[in-house]
This record gives C-alpha cells, sequence and structure tokens, in this order.
C-alpha cells in the first residue's frame, strides 16, 4: 500500500507540511485533484449563474443540483464496482476527460449563444452520472501512493479540497464571469479536470492484484454482504447516512434561516455558509498536519455526537435568540465537528478494507453524500407540519444524528474497540511491506 515509495521530508519555512504530501506520487495526485475540484466548483457557480440569468427562478437552482445528484446515488454501487475490477489510474483518465468534454460542450454552446436550460440540465446529469465512477476510482487509488501510517493525513488532505474551493473558486468564478464572460469560465472548469487527467496518466502506481470477477450481480452482492457483515463498517456506513440525511438537511433550508429567522438577506447567509466551510478547512489542515497515530473512536463517535448537538444548537438559538453572530459562532463549530467525524470515518474505513473490495465499499459510502438533497427535501416537507417550522426541522434531524452515535457503541463490541481493531489493521499490514516494495519496483504505468 505505497510502503515502497520513496519520502520527502519537505519543509516549508519553519513548518513542517503534512506528512502524506512527504510521498511524490500522492503529492502530485493532490495536486491534481487540487484542479479538478477547482474546476468542478467554477463549474457549479457558472451553471448556476447562468440558468439564473436564463430563467430568473429560484425553483431551476435547485434542478441542476437535482440533476446531477441523481445520478450519483443509483450508479455509485457500480462505479465502485468498476473501480475493483478495472485500472483506476485509466478509469479516472477516461472519466475526467469525459467531464472536461462536456463542459467544453457547454462553454462552446453558450459562447455562440445557443444554451437553453434543458442543455444545462442534461449535462449536469450526464456528469453526475460520471462522477459516480470517478469518486470511487479516486478513493480507491490513493492508498497505493503512501503509507498506511499516514492515511489519516492523506484522507485530511483529499477532504481539505472541498471547503477551500467552497471559500475561494466562487470569487474566482465570479472574477472570471465579470472580465470575460460565463463561458470563459466553463472552459476554465474544464481545463481543470484535463490537468487531473495529465497528473493522473503520469502517475506511478504499484501492480494491484485483483480477484477474478464472477458476475456484475455477484460481485455487487458480494460487497453488500462485506459491509453488512462488519459492524464497524456498517455502523461507519450508517452514520454517515445519518450524518448526511439528517444533520445536513439545515443547507437546503438555510434560505430561510437567512430571510425569515435571522433576517440577515442573501449576504448574512453567505457568511453562515463561509464561516461553516472555514471551520471544515481548519480542522481539514489541522488533521492532515498530524500522524496517523490519534483516538479514531473518539474522533468518529465524538465528532458526529457534537455535529448533531450543533446543528440541534443551530435550530433552537435561531428560534429563540436570534442573534446572528451567534449564530455564525455555531456554523464555524458545525464544519468543525462535521470534518472531524467525516474525515476520521473515512480514515477508518480506508484502514480496514482490503484492496480487491476497497472500490465497492467507497462506492456505497459515497452515495451517502449524494443523499443529501434528499436529506433536505425530508427536512422541508417536516417544517411545513403544523406550525412546527425550519428551526425545530432541524434540530429533529440534530437529534437523529445525536441518538444514533450514542446508540452505537453501547450495542456493538467492536465499534467500543475500534482503535484495537485500528492498530491490529496497520500492524498486519506493515508485515507485507517487503511484498508491496517488490510489487513498486514493477510499477504499473
Amino acid at each position: 500500500m505505497g510502503e515502497g515509495q520513496a519520502v520527502e521530508n519537505i519543509k516549508w519555512g519553519p513548518l513542517s507540511l503534512p506528512p502524506a504530501l512527504g510521498y511524490p506520487a500522492f503529492r502530485a495526485f493532490w495536486l491534481g485533484s487540487l484542479a479538478s475540484v477547482s474546476g468542478f466548483q467554477i463549474l457549479r457557480f457558472a451553471q448556476f449563474w447562468l440558468i439564473f440569468q436564463l430563467t430568473g427562478s429560484p425553483l431551476n437552482l435547485g434542478y441542476v443540483g437535482l440533476a446531477n445528484g441523481l445520478p450519483a446515488i443509483f450508479l455509485n454501487l457500480f462505479g465502485g464496482l468498476a473501480a475493483d475490477r478495472m485500472d483506476q489510474r485509466r478509469l479516472i483518465m477516461v472519466a475526467q476527460t469525459v467531464t472536461a468534454s462536456l463542459i467544453f460542450l457547454l462553454a462552446t454552446i453558450t459562447l455562440m449563444d445557443l444554451v437553453k436550460v434543458w442543455h444545462l440540465l442534461a449535462i449536469s446529469f450526464l456528469a453526475g452520472g460520471v462522477e459516480a465512477f470517478d469518486q470511487p476510482a479516486r478513493r480507491s487509488l490513493f492508498p497505493h501512493l503512501i503509507d498506511r501510517r499516514v492515511m489519516a493525513s492523506a484522507v485530511a488532505l483529499n477532504s481539505a479540497l472541498w471547503p477551500f474551493n467552497r471559500i475561494v473558486a466562487p470569487a474566482v468564478a465570479g472574477i472570471i464571469i465579470a472580465i470575460a464572460g460565463t463561458a470563459s469560465a466553463f472552459y476554465v472548469a474544464g481545463a481543470g479536470f484535463l490537468v487531473m487527467v495529465a497528473v493522473t496518466y503520469s502517475l506511478r502506481v504499484p501492480r494491484i492484484t485483483r480477484t477474478a470477477s464472477r458476475g456484475a450481480a455477484h460481485d455487487l452482492m458480494e460487497g453488500l454482504r462485506y459491509i453488512g457483515g462488519n459492524s464497524i463498517f456498517t455502523f461507519i456506513i450508517a452514520m454517515t447516512f445519518f450524518n448526511s440525511f439528517f444533520g445536513g438537511a439545515y443547507i437546503a433550508l438555510m434560505p430561510m434561516f437567512a430571510l425569515e429567522i435571522l433576517e440577515v438577506g442573501a449576504t448574512g447567509q453567505g457568511l453562515l455558509m463561509g464561516v461553516s466551510g472555514l471551520g471544515s478547512l481548519i480542522t481539514s489542515v489541522w488533521l492532515a498536519s498530524r500522524g496517523g497515530e490519534r483516538p479514531m473512536r473518539m474522533l468518529i463517535i465524538g465528532g458526529g455526537i457534537m455535529s448533531g448537538v450543533s446543528v440541534v444548537a443551530f435550530g433552537v438559538t435561531s428560534e429563540f435568540i436570534g442573534y446572528f453572530w451567534l449564530a455564525m459562532v455555531i456554523m464555524f463549530t458545525i464544519g468543525v465537528f462535521n470534518t472531524m467525524f467525516q474525515t476520521s470515518s473515512q480514515t477508518a474505513l480506508q484502514l480496514m478494507v482490503p484492496d480487491e473490495i476497497r472500490g465497492r465499499v467507497m462506492g456505497f459510502y459515497g452515495m451517502t453524500y449524494n443523499i443529501r438533497p434528499l436529506g433536505g427535501m425530508q427536512a422541508g416537507a417536516l417544517a411545513n407540519i403544523g406550525a412546527l417550522g425550519a428551526p425545530f426541522a432541524v434540530a429533529i434531524g440534530g437529534v437523529a444524528v445525536i441518538i444514533f452515535a450514542l446508540g452505537a457503541p453501547v450495542f456493538s463490541r467492536n465499534v467500543r474497540h475500534l482503535d484495537t481493531l485500528l492498530t491490529e489493521s496497520i500492524s498486519s499490514a506493515e508485515t507485507e511491506t517487503p511484498r508491496q516494495q517488490a510489487s513498486a519496483s514493477s510499477a504499473d504505468n
């Protein structure tokens, strides 16, 4: 799992960079991912901007997100299966090339003033389907570029890409649109995906042994049985589902909080979401800079509980106190604890899952993030019941997260001994170092 690769002790001024960046292959992969995620965020900003220009309807903004999310929900398992059965490098390259081609098509018809609403929806739908194959392949590939002992650092660095770009990319996209037009923003977004293609092509990855396929249906069921038969995996994936579906439902209701409850308008909503992204980014950088030795069980369960508590506090204090700066502080803590939970959860999965089934587990794990828009729909429906309202609908979601996080350790012995299991997993992998060094020396290009 990358143990045979050269490790560089990189320093930047008086500071040491995160341990995972000491692996040249992972460093290249991460920089390529930075370009790709930046392209994605610029794409989303330009899509929302353009569809609102074309229609003037807020409802159509939701349709773009739904068009992108639905295929990802249904195809993630198949994307994970493909990641287990195919060369992950080539799968990423194909997925990124197809997405870039779709974006360049959108850019061209926008430049020619031919773009219609259905073009935006169709391209969002197709790009979402391609993403369902790209993400499991990425999550399956990068563990082969590092040593297991820096897995937590690598996962945190990958997680940091998203809050960083939620803060920076919209500003960049806005400047590009103001200076050169929406089509130019699309072209820049597509270029980001092509950078990832070039970086992935240059990677030297240790040869990965794959088990023989016994048919798509059998292989899919094998992955689901593996997850269902492992209480740690079941807990982490179920907890991630609760965190996304219930704990993340507040995102869809943020306009109601900004306009009707806190009365701070669109600018206030942007600040609330921005400070949450800042909390997420700071936590990701902190986790990335630390080594792999940390009490993972405490970070997963504690992060999950405190994430739920923060969501409850946001809903309740917004209703009864309505103080904007208090809401800002709570949104910051939501970003902190959400990232603490998510990063530690994925680290635990990556450390424990066997290579031959990694793609299917990561594909199923990825579904829990894509289901977040449906969580927003259930919160919206709950908010419309009688006089319940958005604050209590959000608070109920936070309570659901807390109950699940507290209950799992009570009923599962393996969850209570998660740190011991992770230590054993790392130790058993280290005994395979000589074999993996031999594999690395005959790299699969």
